[in-house]
């Protein structure tokens, strides 16, 4: 009887992994913009995506998704029902403090521990990295992988052709650079020296605002 139960109980633990495995695994309802996955050995995420019903055949939803690794994008169609696997990532947010060479360092404000991201996995978003900003890091295999900015930051522009007095069209713009060197279009009307709203995810100016408030 002891040797029968030694036998049964590995047999169980098997059983539950199984069952927590498949618990844990997703399918094509689950698919949503930032949903992050498995593909090809490859961790992934969702940058959109439609769900597709032909006449005739089998349902499916057409997904764009970013290679997490290498920044590469595919389009593929996945069957309606079909089982994905989810990717081994953590999203953690951190504090950008300084750049490091080549590479940028942010801080855990709650421990203090620093995590270093390579410059080829910021890319563009460098331009938009301010003193003190909250940014979202994505670790997968003890490497992070990906960053992802605020929608919005608040900055300075520090470089722009004099502003044109009693201008206040916003349809037309004209080149300009914020403090981090990044250039960014803005309104005629806007001088050196203003504080501006930018939508990080289309570099694009969106209103003139306020100087952000100094944490005391």
């Amino acid at each position: 009887m002891a040797e029968f139960g030694r036998e049964h109980r590995p047999r169980r633990a098997a059983s539950c992994l199984a069952r927590l495995i498949f618990e844990e695994s997703m399918d094509t309802s689950d698919i949503r913009k930032g949903l992050k996955f498995m593909m090809d050995g490859n961790p992934y995420v969702v940058t959109d995506f439609q769900f597709v019903k032909p006449g005739k055949g089998q349902a499916f939803t057409r997904t764009k998704m970013r290679n997490m690794l290498n920044g590469g994008t595919i389009e593929r169609n996945i069957r309606s029902g079909e089982k994905l696997e989810p990717a081994d990532v953590e999203d953690r947010t951190l504090q950008y403090i300084y750049p490091e060479g080549d590479a940028y360092v942010f801080m855990n404000q709650q421990t203090g521990d620093q995590v270093t991201v390579q410059g080829e996995v910021v890319g563009e978003d460098a331009g938009f990295l301010i003193d003190g900003i909250d940014v979202t890091i994505t670790i997968y295999n003890g490497n992070p992988v990906a960053i992802q900015l605020p929608p919005h930051i608040i900055v300075q522009i520090t470089e722009t052709e004099p502003g044109a007095k009693g201008d206040t069209a916003t349809n037309v713009t004209k080149p300009a650079k914020i403090s981090t060197g990044a250039p960014v279009n803005v309104p005629l009307f806007i001088n050196e020296g203003d504080w501006v709203r930018v939508d990080t995810r289309t570099r694009a100016y969106v209103e003139r605002t306020k100087a952000p408030s100094k944490t005391p």
